[in-house]
């Protein structure tokens, strides 16, 4: 059976987790509006509702966001090694550095197959792989900094405590607000790559790591997670509104993607990125780069403009990559962590597919139509 190159549209399993309606411009987690639970909701409570399947009550959220908590600090065995991890390579690459630093957790925690392994052992190493990958993620950057990491805190959240590990302050609370909200809102998004390829490794009753390091193998990839800074060189590569259109029509011409526009599910506006630009606005408002965000503003409506004009049809806006990279400057995320915080949430979505895999017993074998010579051809001597 052939299907459309890149498995687009093609329906390879069922799953209870959530789906996105790209025609609609709308996605959901568990049948709740993902946008309204961003606005609502706390990380913790949403990393609830992937894990157990609801929304926790007040007893429940505070018993889950204690319990998460106590696992973010790391065993002494990653703690030795990170330094190394830090410095390797001339160019710091935190997601790199989180896979091998995930894989020798999986070592040191004796982490099971998951073919093996019992529900609850399931579960239990799905949240420990969750609440580690910040920690990992803010303790390289400090230490390729040549800052000492820092010890995460239980008394703050989820969000705040990210904010905290990463700049080494205890963050304004709309910085907290705005980045939780992005963090919510980035935990799942249907069967992209990187999901899909956890779910293929989880497939083969591999173990929670194993499936979560080859997620972000795929995720690391310029066209799937690695566009928020990207999308803000963009805004400096502009840098004023008179520059706008020459730059856009320049990047058509050559047949450069223009980072931060487009989607492969959304025909219409990224519900993602309308909330991003309310909370960017919103931050500007309070007096967080201002400037910025007015700009990222101006260069959207043009961009969006011009691409109507040069590739009419095709219904290409605003993703979420273009406004999460102005609102994690404005909150004082420096840019080589951008796609290291969208990681620090998309852990919970790949880990609860890694779950959900789990509870089935088939192998993701899919075929390939061969194209190369005729066989069989006679094997010439030696």
């Amino acid at each position: 059976m052939d299907v459309p190159a890149g498995l687009r549209d093609v329906v390879v399993t069922t799953t209870e987790l959530g789906d996105v309606r790209g025609a609609e411009g709308f996605y959901h987690y568990r049948g709740y509006s993902a946008i309204d639970l961003a606005r609502t909701r706390t990380l913790e409570d949403v990393w609830f509702l992937f894990v157990e399947g609801r929304l926790p009550d007040a007893d429940e959220r505070r018993e889950f966001a204690d319990h998460v908590a106590a696992l973010r600090p790391l065993p002494d065995e990653v703690r030795e090694v990170l330094p190394a991890i830090a410095r390797a390579g001339s160019k710091f690459t935190p997601l790199a550095g989180l896979r091998t630093a995930l894989s020798l957790i999986a070592a040191a925690r004796d982490l099971p197959p998951v073919w093996d392994a019992t529900p609850a052992r399931r579960r239990a190493d799905a949240l420990l792989v969750s609440a580690v990958t910040p920690t990992i993620l803010a303790a390289l950057h400090r230490l390729r900094a040549g800052l000492p990491p820092l010890e995460p805190r239980a008394d703050l959240s989820a969000a705040a405590n990210w904010l905290y590990s990463v700049t080494g302050e205890i963050p304004d609370e709309n910085q907290v607000s705005a980045v939780q909200s992005y963090l919510v809102a980035t935990v799942d998004h249907g069967f992209n790559a990187s999901t899909f390829t956890a779910r293929v490794v989880a497939s083969t009753g591999s173990d929670v790591v194993s499936a979560v390091a080859a997620a972000i193998g795929a995720f690391v990839g310029p066209l799937h997670g690695g566009a928020p800074d990207r999308a803000l060189d963009s805004l400096d590569e502009i840098g004023s509104p008179d520059k706008i259109d020459a730059w856009a029509r320049g990047k058509v011409a050559a047949d450069d993607r223009i980072m931060g526009f487009g989607h492969a599910v959304y025909r219409t506006e990224d519900p993602r990125a309308r909330m991003l630009r309310e909370i960017a606005l919103d931050l500007a408002a309070r007096g967080f780069a201002p400037e910025l965000a007015e700009f990222a503003v101006t260069v959207e409506q043009r961009i969006v403009d011009v691409l109507a004009e040069l590739k009419p049809g095709r219904q290409l806006y605003a993703n979420v990559e273009f406004y999460a990279g102005v609102v994690m400057e404005q909150c004082g995320i420096p840019r080589s962590m951008f796609t290291p915080t969208f990681a620090a949430s998309r852990v919970i979505g790949w880990t609860a597919n890694v779950l959900e895999q789990a509870g089935g017993g088939k192998v993701i074998r899919p075929a390939a139509r061969y194209v190369g010579p005729p066989a069989p051809l006679p094997v010439p001597a030696a």
